[in-house]
């Protein structure tokens, strides 16, 4: 059976793209985050999934740090960070940086190293 799954279920706040939703109760096999940054340098700290973590850059850009590279990846371009490789990611600006995080895990298994 089709699920829907309402804005206010996984957003943060009422009306700001910032949030996030675990697939597992729907019976899906992903987890998403919406990453909504206005700050310069913010994002999560290095961190490691033992699943992929794909990227989608809606607004802005951002440096990632996958393995030992730096990326830079602006609004429209998608990365994906391997199984078990740190990563990071921050805020370049100027101004908004909008993300979707899209985990391949019914939940979230992060293993923080900063």
């Amino acid at each position: 059976m089709a699920q829907l799954i309402r804005r206010e279920d996984w957003a943060f706040e009422p009306g700001r793209w910032h949030g996030e939703w675990q697939g597992a109760a729907a019976g899906a096999g992903v987890s998403v985050i919406f990453v909504s940054q206005t700050e310069i340098g913010a994002g999560p700290k290095l961190h490691r999934h033992p699943y992929p973590e794909t990227f989608i850059v809606r607004t802005g850009r951002a440096l990632f740090t996958v393995g030992e590279r730096e990326i830079e990846v602006e609004a429209g371009q998608i990365l994906v960070a391997p199984a078990n490789v740190p990563h990071k990611f921050g805020n370049l600006g100027p101004g908004l940086l909008e993300t979707i995080d899209i985990h391949e895990s019914g939940g979230f298994i992060t293993e923080w190293l900063e």
